[in-house]
C-alpha cells in the first residue's frame, strides 16, 4: 500500500492537484484505507489545496486518460483495488453478467471483478440452483429484485426462531447477520414491518446506537371450551396468532427480543423482518417452524456513498452521477446522516450509474400516471397537456376542459350576425332578412324586396341542457315553420325540409325533453340505491318488514324538510357526516348526510343503518330513517336537544354537571351498552364510547350515539378480528396491539369515561407531569391512597361517600387484561345498587344548562335551573349532536 501511495505522490508532483482529487473520489478511495495512507504522503501544500471548495465539487467526468494511468498504477501496486478503478466509469466492460435467474443485473451492482461499483456491490449468482439464484456478497442473502433507479433491493430475510420456557420471561437475538458491517444496506423505511407468529408473547425490536424502542407488538391465541386454541382462519395477521408493527427507522441491523405475555404459559414465536402486510393463512397450534416459511420479502434501501451530497443543495451533482439529466439525493428520511445516492432528473427515469443512463420519460404514453384528458405533448423532462381547440380550464383532470362561449366575444372571433354557440366550435350567420358573409364586419346586409328565404334561422333553448337543442325556424313563402334539432343534429338539421313531421316534433319536443329527464334522474337514483348497497341493506332488515317499511324516506321529502338542502340549514359536522336541521311531520329532525369518499366509509353508513334498525332502547339514539336515492347517503335520526355529554362536562368556569346528574348519566350509558352487548336480537359492540358520543336531551338524559364503527358479533362468538377503530384515550390497550374486539372493550371504554367523569379530564389529552396517561394516573393515585388529588373538586363537595366506589369500578374496568374486566351487565347492576343506598333528595330532571355564577351554581338545589353563559345552544347548534 506504501509504495502504492508513493506512485500516487510522484503523479501530484507532475498534474495538478484540482485534476488529481476529483480523480481519488471517482475511484472511491474513501472507502479503503488508502486515503490516510495518501494524505499522509501529501506535502502540508497540498493538504491545503485539497481542502478547496473547487476540489470538493469537482467531478470525474473529463479524467479518462487519467483515469487509464492511475489503474495502471493500481494494478502494480495494490492489486485488490483494480475492479474498482475498472468500474469507476460505470459500464467499462462488455462481458459483465447481466441476468441470474431472472433477476436484472445494472451497474452499480455485479458479479465478476471490474463490474461493480465497489466490494459492497459484488453479487455470487450460484448456478447450482435450478434456476440460478443470486446472493449479496459471499452467498449469504438471497436477492429477488434489484431497482438501481429506486435505490433498492429485496431480499428474503430469515425467520428467527424463539423459544420462552420455564424460568425466564424474554428472549433476544440480532437480525442483520449476512449484511456487511458498515456497509451502504439498510431497511426501508417506508415498506418495512416486524411480525411475530406465536402465542401468548411480545416482540420488541430495538436499534440505532442507543438500542431505542422502534416497534412492538403482541400475539394471542384465545382457548375454547377445550382449552384448544381457536386460530382466525381470515390470513390477517391483526393480533390472533400473528401480529405486526411498522418499522419507521431503518438500520442495518437490530436486536430482537421476544417476551411472554403469561409468564405460566410456554412461548414459542417466529419474527420476522418483512415487507408491510404480511399474511398467514395455515394455523398456528403446534410446532412454529413445521408451519411457516424459513423466510419472507424484505426491503433494503442503500447508498452509493456513507457521505452526504457535496453541497447543501440536494441536487449538486456527485461524481456517482455520471449520467447526464441526474441529481444526487440525500438517502433516507428518518435517520440523519444516512449518505447519498443518485437518481434520475423528474421527468427522467434509468440509471443515473452510467453515461446516458437517464432517459427522457414519454408522459404522453402512461395516461394513467401522467393523465391528460386533452391534447398531450411530450417535452424533455415534462409534457404539455392542453384542452382542445375551443375550450379552457384543466385538462389533467376529468372535466376540467369547458367549453369557450365564443358568442361572448363575438368580433374577437369574427362574427357579425347571429352566432351559436356549439362543443368546441360556433357558427355564424347572417341575421333573418340579411345576406353575405356573416365573418366581415357590414358583410351582412338587407336582402331587397324578397322574403327571407328557405335558409332557416336557429336559435339555442336555454333550458334544455343537457339535450342543447336549437329552436330553427325556416320561412317558406312568409309562413314561418319551427323545427327542434340536437347539438349533433344541427349541421344536417339545416338542410331538412319542412313538413308534417317538423311540426310533430316541434310539438312533441317539450314532452320528449321531459320524458329524458326523469328518465335520467330515475337511472341517476338506481345508480346510487346500488351504489349505497341499497340491496345489502335490503337483505339486512328483511326480516323486519315493518322496519324496513319505516325507514325508507324518499329524497323529495328530504328536500322538502331541509329546503332543497338549503345552506343556512347546515349546523355543523362531526366524523362521520354534515348535519341540516329539517322537519318532517311537524317533527325536528336531524338529517345527516355522510361524508364518504372511499369503500370503507360507505360500509360503514350501510353498517350504521343496520346497528340502529335493530336497536330499540331509551338509552340510544333512534333511527327513524335513510334515504339512498342520492350520491351522498342520508340518515335521519331524532333530534336530541341538549348537546353531548363532552360539552356540558368541559365548560369553561368551576362548576360543571352536578355529581347526581354524573352518576345517573354513567349509569344510563352502562344500561344501554348491557342491552347492546347481551340483550339486543344480535350483540353489538360500540368500539367508540366516550363523551362526545353521549348526547342528553332536555332532561338530561343520557342516549349513546355514533354506532358508524359499530360491530355485529354472531351470537355464538365472544369476539372477532378487525381493523383498530376509536379514540386514541379511551381505546381499549389489548384490542390496539392484538385487533381483537372483544365486549371488554367497550368496558375499557366506559372506565376511562367514568374516568372523565370523576376528574373532569379529557382523556385524549391529559398527561400527568410524570408523562402518564389518565389511566394509569388515576390508577396510581387510586393505589396510593391519594384519589383526591386529581377528582374534580365539585365532585368531591358534591359527593356523599360514594366516589371511592365509583373510582374502584372505573380502575376494575380498564385493566389491561379484558378477562378481569367485569362486564357490562355488572356495571350496570353496580351502580343500581351503589344509587339505592345513596341517601340524598330525588332528582329532578328538569332541564339544566350550567353557567359561570360560581357562588350561585355551586350552591344550587335540584329544583334550580340556571344559564350556561359559555355555551347557549339553539335549536340549530342542538341538532349538530347527530353527526357526531
Amino acid at each position: 500500500m506504501m509504495a502504492f501511495c508513493t506512485s500516487l505522490l510522484l503523479l501530484s508532483l507532475s498534474l495538478p492537484l484540482s485534476s488529481l482529487c476529483p480523480l481519488l473520489e471517482c475511484l472511491h478511495l474513501h472507502q479503503a484505507a488508502a486515503p490516510l495512507c495518501c494524505c499522509s504522503a501529501v506535502p502540508q501544500r497540498a493538504l491545503t489545496l485539497l481542502s478547496q471548495a473547487d476540489m470538493k465539487k469537482a467531478a470525474c467526468r473529463g479524467f479518462t486518460a487519467l483515469a487509464a494511468i492511475v489503474g495502471s498504477l493500481l494494478l502494480l501496486g495494490a492489486g485488490g483495488a483494480a475492479p474498482a478503478a475498472a468500474a469507476a466509469t460505470g459500464s467499462g466492460r462488455n462481458n459483465c453478467t447481466r441476468s441470474c435467474g431472472g433477476i436484472d443485473i445494472s451497474y452499480p451492482f455485479g458479479v465478476e471483478p471490474g463490474c461493480y461499483h465497489a466490494a459492497w456491490f459484488n453479487l455470487t449468482c450460484d448456478l447450482s440452483f435450478r434456476p440460478p439464484k443470486l446472493f449479496l456478497g459471499d452467498g449469504t442473502v438471497q436477492v429477488l429484485e434489484i431497482s438501481v433507479p429506486n435505490g433498492m433491493v429485496r431480499i428474503n430475510s430469515s425467520r428467527l426462531l424463539y423459544t420462552v420456557g420455564a424460568g425466564a420471561s424474554a428472549a433476544s437475538g440480532p437480525w442483520g447477520r449476512g449484511l456487511p458491517i458498515g456497509g451502504p444496506f439498510f431497511l426501508s423505511e417506508s415498506r418495512s414491518s416486524v411480525a411475530l407468529v406465536g402465542c401468548g408473547a411480545q416482540v420488541q425490536l430495538r436499534g440505532g446506537d442507543d438500542e431505542s424502542l422502534i416497534a412492538s407488538c403482541a400475539a394471542v391465541c384465545p382457548l375454547d371450551g377445550d382449552r384448544r386454541i381457536v386460530v382466525e382462519s381470515s390470513g390477517a395477521c391483526a393480533g390472533v396468532g400473528c401480529c405486526q408493527a411498522n418499522i419507521v427507522l431503518g438500520y442495518d441491523s437490530y436486536n430482537i427480543q421476544v417476551n411472554r405475555l403469561n409468564a405460566s404459559v410456554y412461548a414459542e414465536a417466529a419474527v420476522y423482518l418483512v415487507d408491510q402486510g404480511i399474511s398467514y393463512a395455515d394455523e398456528v397450534a403446534g410446532s412454529v417452524s413445521g408451519y411457516f416459511p424459513e423466510a419472507l420479502p424484505a426491503t433494503l434501501d442503500w447508498v452509493i456513498n456513507h457521505t452526504g451530497c457535496p453541497s447543501v443543495y440536494r441536487d449538486e451533482v456527485a461524481s456517482e452521477c455520471v449520467s447526464s439529466s441526474s441529481r444526487c439525493v440525500e438517502a433516507g428520511n428518518n435517520v440523519p446522516n444516512r449518505g447519498r445516492r443518485c437518481a434520475c432528473d423528474i421527468g427522467y427515469q434509468g440509471n443515473p450509474y452510467i453515461p446516458d443512463g437517464c432517459q427522457d420519460i414519454d408522459e404522453c404514453m402512461s395516461p394513467d400516471i401522467y393523465p391528460c384528458h386533452g391534447i398531450c405533448t411530450n417535452g424533455l423532462g415534462n409534457f404539455i397537456c392542453e384542452c382542445r381547440s375551443g375550450y379552457y380550464g384543466n385538462a389533467s383532470a376529468p372535466d376540467g376542459c369547458q367549453d369557450i362561449n365564443e358568442c361572448l366575444s363575438q368580433e374577437a372571433h369574427s362574427c357579425y350576425g347571429t352566432c351559436l354557440n356549439l362543443p368546441g366550435t360556433f357558427h355564424c350567420q347572417c341575421p333573418i332578412g340579411t345576406n353575405g358573409n356573416s365573418s366581415r364586419k357590414g358583410g351582412c346586409v338587407p336582402i331587397k324586396n324578397s322574403s327571407p328565404g328557405d335558409k332557416p334561422f336557429c336559435e339555442p333553448i336555454t333550458n334544455s341542457s343537457p339535450l342543447n337543442l336549437f329552436a330553427c325556424t325556416r320561412y317558406m313563402n312568409l309562413n314561418p315553420q319551427t323545427f327542434y334539432l340536437s347539438v349533433s343534429g344541427l349541421g344536417i338539421g339545416l338542410g331538412v325540409s319542412g313538413g308534417t313531421s317538423l311540426l310533430l316534433l316541434a310539438f312533441g319536443a317539450p314532452f320528449i325533453i321531459r320524458k329524458l329527464k326523469e328518465r335520467k334522474v330515475q337511472k341517476m337514483k338506481e345508480k346510487y340505491f346500488n351504489q349505497n348497497h341499497g340491496l345489502l341493506l335490503q337483505q339486512m332488515i328483511s326480516h323486519k318488514a315493518d322496519i324496513g317499511e319505516r325507514m325508507i324516506i324518499t329524497l323529495r321529502e328530504l328536500e322538502k324538510a331541509t329546503d332543497n338542502f338549503d345552506r343556512s340549514r347546515v349546523v355543523g359536522g362531526g366524523g362521520h357526516g354534515v348535519v341540516f336541521k329539517g322537519i318532517i311531520d311537524l317533527h325536528v329532525v336531524a338529517v345527516k348526510r355522510s361524508k364518504i369518499v372511499v369503500q370503507r366509509e360507505i360500509d360503514e353508513f350501510i353498517n350504521e343503518v343496520a346497528v340502529l334498525s335493530q336497536v330499540n332502547h331509551r338509552n340510544v339514539v333512534k333511527l327513524l330513517g335513510c334515504c339512498l336515492e342520492t350520491e351522498v347517503p342520508l340518515l335521519v335520526y331524532e333530534f336530541i336537544s341538549n348537546g353531548t355529554l363532552y360539552h356540558h362536562l368541559h365548560i369553561e368556569g368551576p362548576i360543571s354537571l352536578r355529581w347526581d346528574d354524573r352518576i345517573r348519566i354513567a349509569l344510563e350509558v352502562a344500561r344501554a351498552l348491557s342491552y347492546l352487548h347481551s340483550a339486543a336480537s344480535m350483540p353489538i359492540f360500540h368500539r367508540d364510547i366516550k363523551s362526545s358520543n353521549i348526547l342528553l336531551d332536555d332532561n338530561l338524559t343520557a342516549k349513546v350515539s355514533d354506532f358508524g364503527a359499530s360491530r355485529y358479533i354472531p351470537i355464538d362468538q365472544t369476539g372477532v378480528t378487525t381493523a383498530i377503530q376509536g379514540t386514541i384515550g379511551y381505546l381499549d390497550p389489548m384490542y390496539y396491539y392484538t385487533g381483537r374486539l372483544t365486549d371488554k372493550s367497550d368496558v375499557f371504554s366506559y372506565g376511562v369515561l367514568l374516568i372523565e367523569l370523576l376528574t373532569r379530564k379529557k382523556p385524549f389529552v391529559y398527561r400527568s407531569d410524570g408523562g402518564d396517561g389518565i389511566v394509569s394516573y388515576f390508577v396510581s393515585l387510586l393505589t396510593k391512597g391519594k384519589l383526591f388529588d386529581i377528582i374534580d373538586p365539585q365532585v368531591i363537595e358534591e359527593e356523599d361517600g360514594e366516589v371511592q366506589e365509583v373510582a374502584t369500578l372505573a380502575a376494575m374496568c380498564t385493566k389491561l387484561k379484558g378477562e378481569d374486566r367485569p362486564t357490562m351487565r355488572e356495571v350496570e347492576m353496580t351502580l343500581e345498587n351503589l344509587l339505592v343506598k345513596k341517601k340524598q333528595v330525588p332528582w329532578n330532571t328538569t332541564s339544566r344548562k350550567y353557567g359561570d355564577d360560581e357562588t350561585t351554581a355551586h350552591w344550587m338545589s335540584s329544583e334550580q335551573v340556571s344559564t350556561e353563559a359559555s355555551r347557549q345552544y339553539t335549536i340549530e347548534e342542538e341538532t349538530l349532536l347527530s353527526a357526531r
